[in-house]
């Protein structure tokens, strides 16, 4: 299938169109129209390389929803004409303990990327969402809730799954006391997901200027961490502090705000941490972990979830052709939304 897309050729030019082409499709298969595309601070990181060097040239994208073209043969739940989301991950072994268990993402064998990885079975390289149409296999193909928009349901396939499976893994629900720092796209969906389970939820950041954003999103208000005897008069008054902030940081002084056994859970930077100190964490037996994305079963979850309580990421819809306007803005700082590409202005005939 002929499609075009934006693609980085090196990890220091802009993103420019590009046509290549999508696999013939697989019995298991399911041919998709892109509607939306999200822009995930990952795709920034990886298409600069940051996390290492990528197979050249890249169209980046994880956060898919569109429209169902055509169907293989052995494909039973999905028709043409179906709306379906794609996150993270397009594949995976399918056969080891993790896979059995609904949790594709620590697939034995490593899962396989929507982007830049290897594909499975050809070995050719996958390719994203930042595209005018997309192949996956059935399994790792999402339905999209009729209760959704369209327009703003695809970061919940990043953004809104990687924020909910520590809430579900920590059994957050009514009087859950829950911190969430940063407020940016990952953040945003943190407190919402987490008020809609019930929790009283508080925003950690360095200053309280966003604070109006974070009640009007259901937070109870903001703790300012530069605010020492806020910060202190806060201790042990959370169950679960879930980190979004996507740079090298200390997590010390978050540890004291933990009730005991209350978790720290990593979910923004991937990479080098500061050095923290044991004290707060040996003397409370709190914990810091890190999470994953979630698995399929998870995510279909978190989209049903999602359409139940009306909730969206807050979305700046965009054109394709301005992604690298929406990344020079991301490159300056963690913004309280998402991009999102609208792809109908994406031709293949261009």
């Amino acid at each position: 299938m002929k499609t075009v897309g934006y693609a980085a050729h090196s990890s220091d030019a802009e993103m420019v169109p590009y046509h290549f082409e999508r696999r013939a499709l697989r019995a298991n298969d399911v041919a998709i129209e892109i509607l939306y595309s999200g822009i995930c601070h990952s795709d920034l990181h990886t298409v600069n390389g940051d996390w290492g060097p990528q197979p050249y040239p890249l169209v980046p994208g994880h956060e898919i929803v569109g429209r169902v073209l055509e169907v293989g043969p052995d494909v039973t739940k999905y028709k043409v004409g179906d709306h379906v989301g794609v996150g993270c991950m397009v594949d995976s072994c399918q056969a080891c303990d993790q896979c059995d268990h609904g949790e594709e993402q620590y697939c034995r064998h490593g899962m396989t990327g929507t982007y830049g990885s290897p594909d499975r079975i050809s070995g050719e390289i996958t390719q994203g969402g930042y595209s005018k149409h997309i192949v996956v296999r059935e399994e790792f193909v999402l339905r999209v809730p009729d209760g959704l928009d369209l327009s703003r349901a695809a970061p919940i396939l990043c953004a809104g799954i990687t924020t909910y499976s520590p809430l579900r893994t920590w059994n957050i629900g009514k009087g859950s006391r829950v911190g969430v720092i940063g407020l940016g796209g990952l953040g945003h969906m943190a407190v919402k997901l987490a008020v809609a389970m019930g929790a009283e939820v508080t925003v950690l950041s360095r200053s309280t200027k966003k604070e109006d954003e974070a009640k009007a999103i259901g937070a109870k208000g903001i703790l300012a961490s530069t605010d020492a005897e806020a910060m202190a008069k806060a201790k042990a008054s959370m169950d679960l502090i879930i980190d979004t902030v996507p740079v090298k940081h200390d997590v010390t002084p978050y540890a004291p705000l933990l009730d005991v056994d209350g978790t720290l859970v990593i979910v923004g930077q991937v990479g080098p941490m500061s050095g923290f100190m044991s004290v707060p964490m040996i003397m409370g037996r709190r914990r810091v972990a890190g999470s994953l994305i979630g698995g399929i079963k998870e995510t279909q979850e978190v989209l049903d979830f999602c359409a139940e309580h009306n909730i969206h990421p807050i979305c700046e819809i965009i054109r394709p052709d301005q992604v690298n306007d929406a990344y020079e803005v991301m490159t300056k700082g963690d913004i309280a939304h998402r991009y999102v590409m609208d792809m109908s202005s994406l031709s293949v005939e261009d």
